[in-house]
C-alpha cells in the first residue's frame, strides 16, 4: 500500500501524468493502531492541531491523504450523532425513558468533579 499526499486539496498528479515523490514520510503504528503524521507532512498540509484527516482508498491500494476543509459553524460528528439519535427515536419511541434521579445523582458522584483539558497532549499510556 501507498501514502500520498495533496497539497491543499490539490492532487499531485492529473490522469495524464504519474505522480512523482516530492518527498517520502514514514511513521510507525503503535499498539493502538494511531501513529504521529511526520512535520514534513504536517507542513505540506498545513495541518494544525485538531485538524481532521481525509483517507482516499484507490482500488490499487493506494491511499491519498488530505487535509479536511472545516466549516468553524459545523460539528460533522454531532450532526451525524444527532442524526443517528433522531432515526432511533422516531424508529423506536418506546425505547425513550426518563432517567431515575438516584441514578443522575450516582452519576453526577462518579465523575462530577472530573476535568479533562482537550488542549493537553497525550500521555505516554495513551499514545
Amino acid at each position: 500500500m501507498h501514502l500520498h499526499y495533496h497539497l491543499y486539496n490539490q492532487p499531485l498528479s492529473t490522469k495524464n501524468q504519474p505522480m512523482t515523490a516530492i518527498f517520502e514520510a514514514e511513521s510507525t503504528l503503535t499498539e493502538r493502531y494511531q501513529t504521529t503524521v511526520p512535520e514534513t507532512v504536517r507542513r505540506a498540509l498545513r495541518l494544525a492541531k485538531r485538524d481532521k484527516i481525509h483517507y482516499a482508498i484507490h482500488p490499487d491500494g493506494d491511499v491519498v491523504l488530505t487535509r479536511v476543509a472545516v466549516d468553524a459553524g459545523v460539528d460533522p460528528v454531532m450532526g451525524q450523532f444527532l442524526d443517528f439519535l433522531a432515526r432511533d427515536i422516531a424508529r423506536h419511541p418506546q425505547r425513550l425513558a426518563t432517567l431515575d434521579a438516584r441514578l443522575v445523582k450516582r452519576l453526577r458522584s462518579l465523575v462530577g468533579d472530573v476535568k479533562i483539558d482537550l488542549d493537553a497532549p497525550l500521555s505516554v499510556d495513551d499514545e
